[in-house]
């Protein structure tokens, strides 16, 4: 009985535990993918801006990919030259231009630093006219460390750019221009270049303006950055996040450190044949003031159309004076192109050759007519005055050794003022000569000349005697000692 009975509650216990199984497998049966095909997925497509990437690339990799390409300018003066851009100076509480040689000192040799950047691999440098301006002779630095001799190929002050020019014996990386009139307020930007002598520094910021004007209203469309510039970036790129160089970075604001201007890539490249031809820019030039037209002025003077660019003056003898160009005409097109304004009739005007004639389509008291002007050549945007008329720098008649130092005794006098050591001897240095093999070592008047390739020198008949028959290609090892610090040093100075 109790083994039937056990047989029994076996048997029930199992068939209801398959019952509440089944129950339980049909309310949780899974549905496979494969027995139905799922919807149709719609794709999202990503907001794509002409002329701006979709995904913003390491900035690593655009430094990686454009730092040898960026060079380190070295631009010396023998000091009676100076910088003549806008009168050599900054603008008051507003942009200021930086790294110009002479600025610090104008009287003596001044060693100004900035930036380039190869556009060819032919060894051609775009950099600031500034940088390069009045330059005696530069020098420029390349990331596999070999220091060049570079040769101005052509300068323009009123665009501030500046075109030089390397030898090498095998092609240079170079740098990719990119288009600046595609670029958009609030696009990423990387500045490359050598602040403050701290080479090949990159910096990281936005667009936060386009077409400032700064210095000429007429001309200027400066690119307004947060990407962080600083003394020694002058000349050096401006990149964009796909790799392409986009301004040329050219001045600071003389209140914030955290605004820069470069100049847009597209007015160096639309200058570039001309700078590489003749070594300088003509510009064509009506000779009238402009000046957009608003609402406000549209209303009062009666306008039909706010398009095209209105004539505030003429410039007596002028070619729009002799064309009878007039006060309140407004210029709508330029051989049958339309204007919008002012800033555009500006560009049309000056990327005409001088001497040739453009045919200007006018609204006079809302009666159109055309106009023929022969252009002139646009003055330069500041004309030197009788009293920067110096004569050009001549080399010195009395040029010390190949060295490029002049040496005294060292005197009693010397050593109790300057407080040397007691028993020091050597030469005193009472010369450097700018842009001598002396100067590019960095050695400095008032220092002591202790040693010459570790040769004693007590005397300035040591000197000339260790010196004599110093040749090019040689290197000697000045040992000095520099009384402001009480410090001794070794600089090589190699011959040239």
């Amino acid at each position: 009985m109790t083994r039937r009975f056990v047989i029994v509650t076996v048997c029930l216990t199992a068939t209801i535990a398959f019952l509440i199984g089944l129950v339980v497998a049909g309310s949780m049966t899974p549905q496979f993918a494969i027995s139905a095909p799922s919807a149709p997925q719609i794709p999202v497509r990503a907001r794509v801006t002409p002329g701006v990437p979709v995904a913003v690339p390491s900035f690593a990799d655009v430094a990686e990919r454009l730092n040898p390409a960026v060079v380190n300018i070295d631009a010396t003066t023998r000091g009676s030259a100076r910088s003549r851009r806008f009168g050599g100076l900054p603008v008051p509480d507003g942009p200021e231009l930086f790294d110009r040689p002479g600025d610090r000192d104008p009287q003596g040799p001044r060693r100004g630093a900035g930036t380039g950047f190869i556009i060819d691999p032919s060894g051609l440098i775009l950099t600031n006219h500034h940088v390069v301006d009045g330059a005696d002779r530069i020098m420029v630095r390349l990331t596999d460390g070999r220091n060049l001799h570079a040769t101005r190929v052509g300068s323009d002050a009123d665009t501030d750019i500046a075109l030089i020019k390397v030898e090498s014996t095998k092609p240079l990386p170079f740098a990719a221009l990119g288009d600046s009139d595609t670029l958009r307020v609030g696009e990423w930007v990387v500045a490359i270049g050598n602040p403050l002598a701290y080479e090949h520094t990159v910096t990281v910021g936005v667009v936060s303006f386009i077409g400032r004007k700064l210095f000429d209203s007429s001309l200027d469309r400066y690119i307004q950055t947060d990407a962080a510039i600083n003394f020694g970036n002058s000349g050096g790129p401006l990149i964009n996040a796909r790799g392409e160089v986009i301004g040329i970075n050219a001045a600071i604001s003389s209140r914030a450190s955290n605004i820069g201007f470069a100049v847009p890539i597209d007015q160096a490249r639309a200058i570039l044949p001309q700078l590489r031809d003749k070594g300088r820019v003509s510009r064509g030039y009506i000779g009238v003031s402009l000046r957009d037209v608003d609402p406000d002025l549209q209303r009062s003077l009666g306008l039909n159309g706010a398009d095209g660019a209105l004539v505030q003056d003429v410039t007596p003898g002028s070619p729009g004076a002799r064309a009878g160009i007039r006060t309140y005409d407004l210029i709508v097109a330029v051989d049958g192109k339309a204007v919008s304004g002012n800033d555009q009739l500006i560009q049309l005007i000056a990327a005409r050759q001088p001497g040739t004639v453009a045919s200007l389509q006018i609204v006079r008291d809302n009666h159109p007519m055309n106009l023929a002007v022969k252009l002139a050549e646009r003055p330069e945007r500041q004309r030197r005055s009788a009293n920067d008329d110096y004569p050009a720098p001549q080399p010195s008649s009395q040029r010390g050794p190949a060295l490029g130092l002049s040496v005294r005794e060292l005197d009693r006098e010397f050593a109790e003022r300057f407080k040397l050591p007691e028993g020091m001897q050597g030469v005193v240095i009472s010369r450097v000569e700018p842009m001598s093999p002396a100067f590019d070592a960095d050695v400095e008047r008032g220092h002591v000349l202790l040693e010459i390739n570790r040769h004693p020198v007590r005397s300035v008949d040591d000197y000339r005697r260790l010196t004599a028959n110093a040749k090019a290609g040689d290197i000697l090892a000045l040992y000095i000692y520099k009384p402001e610090s009480d410090s001794r040093a070794l600089h090589t100075v190699k011959i040239e």
